[in-house]
């Protein structure tokens, strides 16, 4: 590929060096060739650099040199049409290069040459007339900015302003205040809002009633067109803030547009709808307040009505405001946290601020689902014709797809809905809802008359079915999806959610309506149940049952269940989980064919690059994701490259047997066995007398560990480990992981400064879990990675057993292997690749990996390990030889040191 990259004549960039902060490494110069030959050819490439390469200056670097030159093509390009027109030669160059056409003659379309001329002519005209509006756009972006960059007055001045308003809002407010005083009851009823304001307005589609606030103040700075622009995108946000960071430090720092988009989650200002906690509360809490801020306008405007009262409406949604946060974005590259910040200075909302920022944007940097779910997509204004994609951090990209459309609901989460649904009952689309609704209960095994939680399921068990068959045993096969979707009723019945706090008014309110009676009790005992989990505070009553209500709204995903249903049959499959009761049953939708959502990013963009760490095996994203979406094999580029560590800072073996002999196979039958447990116990001691500092081990999973570790207590071999090194649990709970870390580099530094008996700490961790991923174990935080057997997925999962059948009918055998053999072992070599990758982090740092099971030395399983490591790696049958290598390794390194 480099020597096509060479042959297009895009080896890189203009000047023929890419900038870089520092001189680049080899491998980088080729990284950053190879990236900007594929966006200059408008390839999709699967690009493979190890952690502790540098790959994310290489991508900033490498595509933001190709923007550069790109942009500066496109003005030489735009002065060489328009030059003609400046100096009013327009009419005067000749159409063809072969003279004017005899009189009467016609053109190969029968058109007369005059009228094909005169066509040209008016194409011609136009586009120069549409360059010329993109010049004066640009040139009035451009003057805005610079005066921001240079103005510091014009900055403060909106500030000001807005500090005004604010004293204003809080002396009206104090007025009120002492009015109502004197006022007594009549104006507390009328601050109630009436109970009509609550029955849904009568459908009418998004599209029909579009409301953006501020659209109303005529813009044309909204008129803007989209800029070539590169849409850069990972996994989480710190992962983001972290290539943002780079940005600012790359010498593209200083003049890149750059926009962060993120959730409200993490990007809401309002600290009273950020307290809801759950991002669906939030999302519906926005839109809610929005709401009432074009029915506050409306009203207003409306004379002779009754006026109503205002209701909140969100003091950082101003367009003013969020115009200028918009363009102090553009000036100057903000990650995540400096835009929260702003936001909270300016008084003005970073959610949709940083939106507006998107047009002029260059480069923008946001999630994974923001830009691989569509509906999310075209929500924030996302436009990917003729756009660039980079995805990072895409080792898990079909997974990711697969589970940003997959959605499970609850039978309790159903059961709530038909409760909030049953107030608006007198429209048409809601009764569509609480009969689709009632549909899902019965699928369930349940009784929409009686309480979820106390309905036994009559036959437990898992069962799987197509879409198709799905729709037509419920019985909703006749219903329109999508229309039912258009209502997004979540959002509108917001207000019911919110006026009656909960169930318990709900039953005070809907006394007549005996048919929920049983739903009702059932959502009371939600919230008893709430008091009495163990070591929770005793909440009241009331605040109780919100609590329940606010850790998610049952609504959202329902329409998401829904949405998900309106997939081709093939492409997915829904599964009826039936357990105890119920309220504890679920119906889950599982999507089989990811390409389906890929195959649009992959059609409209300019070029695609999916980068990682670890991308083996890469048969995985050209088969189940590429070619599948309908990608032209020969559009598809590779790219890997090695590691700069020398080859002698890595010590990799695969150990086929332990201290007594004992053959390592860690297969579900083999694994409980005594001498295994006691045989990896062996090992482990054995390793921790000679390897300094931190060893980190990894089992196939939590159960395992757990398992394993009691063994080796009864045993008393954790004593005896616990005298070299200190031991460490991987925590199952998110918010523990940063604690465990911090004692175990803790420990770590402590022993290497004491130099006693003690030498270290030793953390068992899991695979895929938390510490598998995005934690660098650089330097005496890994000196070995040890991998206990192989972390192959649950075969008996119903999802797994589905995806393989499909796998199975739908893809061609692979070297004599079933797909679905294939995709089991990917999946556990990922996992296993992304592990052991977190050792090694930069060019100075060394480690050991064992990998502990004879099944490693397969040839299928041995090549998909990474190409870096596999060039290294060696096979020791026994202990003894494999023992004296990683002695003789480490002394040597410690002595260096």
């Amino acid at each position: 590929f480099l020597l096509e990259v060479q042959r297009l004549g895009a080896a890189g960039p203009d000047g023929g060096r890419f900038p870089f902060p520092y001189t680049p490494y080899l491998i980088q110069e080729r990284f950053m060739a190879a990236l900007y030959g594929a966006l200059e050819a408008g390839r999709v490439g699967i690009f493979e650099s190890p952690t502790g390469t540098g790959k994310s200056l290489s991508l900033i670097c490498g595509a933001l040199s190709w923007l550069r030159d790109f942009e500066e093509k496109k003005q030489r390009e735009e002065a060489r049409l328009l030059a003609p027109a400046e100096s009013g030669q327009e009419g005067k160059q000749p159409l063809t290069a072969a003279g004017p056409a005899p009189p009467g003659s016609r053109d190969t379309a029968g058109e007369p040459d005059w009228v094909t001329a005169f066509v040209q002519k008016k194409e011609e005209r136009d586009a120069v007339d549409r360059l010329k509006e993109e010049q004066i756009r640009r040139k009035k972006r451009e003057d805005r900015l610079e005066k921001i960059r240079h103005n510091v007055q014009l900055k403060y001045a909106a500030k000001r302003k807005r500090a005004e308003e604010d004293e204003t809002k809080h002396l009206l407010q104090l007025s009120k205040e002492v009015l109502s005083e004197g006022a007594g009851v009549d104006v507390l009823e009328q601050l109630d809002h009436s109970e009509e304001e609550l029955i849904l307005a009568e459908y009418e589609s998004d599209e029909e009633k579009k409301v953006v606030s501020g659209l109303e103040e005529d813009d044309d700075d909204l008129e803007e067109e989209h800029v070539t622009k590169i849409y850069y995108c990972s996994r989480t946000h710190s992962q983001l803030s972290q290539f943002v960071r780079e940005v600012q430090k790359s010498p593209f720092g200083k003049d890149t547009r750059l926009v962060s988009l993120g959730s409200r989650q993490n990007l809401c200002v309002n600290e009273e709808v950020r307290r809801l906690g759950a991002l669906s509360l939030i999302n519906d809490r926005c839109m809610e307040m929005q709401k009432n801020k074009h029915e506050k306008k409306s009203d207003e405007e409306s004379e002779g009505k009754k006026r109503r009262t205002s209701r909140t409406v969100c003091p950082f949604y101003s367009y003013e405001q969020m115009q200028f946060l918009r363009d102090e974005v553009l000036v100057e590259v903000k990650d995540i946290e400096q835009l929260v910040a702003l936001g909270k200075e300016t008084k003005a909302c970073p959610y949709y601020g940083s939106r507006y920022a998107i047009p002029a944007a260059q480069l923008v940097v946001l999630p994974y689902q923001m830009l691989l779910h569509e509906p999310t997509r075209s929500a924030a204004g996302i436009k990917l014709k003729d756009q660039v994609v980079i995805i990072d951090e895409a080792h898990n990209l079909i997974d990711t797809i697969t589970c940003i459309h997959s959605v499970e609901v609850s039978g309790s989460q159903v059961s709530h809905s038909l409760l909030l649904s049953e107030y608006a009952k007198n429209l048409m689309y809601i009764k569509q809802i609480l009969y689709l609704l009632e549909r899902f209960v019965a699928m369930l095994g349940g009784n929409v008359n009686q309480n979820p939680s106390c309905q036994a399921v009559s036959q437990t068990g898992t069962v799987l079915k197509s879409i198709n068959d799905f729709l037509f045993q419920s019985q909703i096969d006749n219903i329109n999806l999508f229309k039912v979707m258009q209502t997004s009723l979540s959002a509108r019945l917001f207000g019911f959610v919110e006026r009656y706090g909960g169930p318990a008014a709900a039953v005070k309110t809907n006394k007549e309506n005996q048919k929920l009676a049983g739903l009702q009790n059932f959502l009371l005992t939600l919230q008893q149940g709430s008091d009495k989990e163990a070591g929770a505070p005793q909440i009241p009553p009331m605040e109780a049952e919100n609590e329940q209500l606010r850790t998610a709204s049952p609504l959202m995903q329902i329409e998401g269940f829904l949405s998900a249903l309106t997939n081709a049959n093939q492409d997915g499959r829904v599964i009826l989980s039936r357990q105890g009761t119920v309220g504890q049953s679920s119906l889950k939708f599982l999507l089989l064919n990811p390409a389906v959502h890929f195959a649009k990013v992959v059609e409209e963009c300019r070029a695609v690059i999916i980068a990682g760490g670890t991308m083996q095996p890469v048969a995985d994203f050209r088969e189940q994701l590429l070619s599948c979406a309908g990608v032209d094999p020969a559009r598809v580029v590779e790219f890997s490259c090695g590691h700069v560590i020398p080859p002698e800072n890595i010590l990799p073996i695969i150990l086929c047997s332990g201290p007594s002999n004992q053959q390592l196979e860690f297969t579900y039958q083999k694994r409980d066995l005594p001498q295994m447990m006691d045989e990896t116990g062996r090992i482990l001691c054995n390793l921790c007398n000679v390897v300094p500092g931190g060893v980190v081990c990894f089992f196939p999973s939590y159960e395992y560990e757990k398992q394993v570790y009691a063994h080796w207590e009864k045993t008393g071999l954790l004593t005896r480990l616990a005298t070299k090194k200190k031991i460490f649990q991987e925590p199952k709970k998110a918010n523990q992981v940063e604690q465990v870390l911090v004692e175990y580099a803790k420990c770590i530094k402590r022993c290497s400064q004491a130099g006693g008996q003690m030498t270290g700490a030793l953390l068992l961790s899991v695979v895929g879990g938390k510490m598998s991923e995005g934690i660098n174990f650089s330097d005496d935080l890994g000196r070995c990675v040890i991998m206990v057997g192989m972390p192959y997925p649950n075969i008996k999962s119903p999802e797994l057993q589905e995806k393989m059948t499909w796998l199975d009918k739908t893809m061609p055998r692979a070297a004599g292997q079933a797909p679905s053999r294939v995709l089991i072992e990917n999946l556990c070599m990922k996992a296993v690749n992304q592990s052991i990758g977190r050792a090694i982090r930069h060019q100075k740092d060394f480690a050991s990996i064992l990998l502990l099971d004879h099944r490693y030395a397969r040839p299928a399983i041995f090549n998909k390990l990474p190409q870096w490591i596999r060039e290294r790696t060696q096979v020791k049958p026994a202990f003894g030889s494999a023992f004296a290598e990683l002695r003789k390794f480490h002394r040597g390194k410690s002595d260096a040191l």
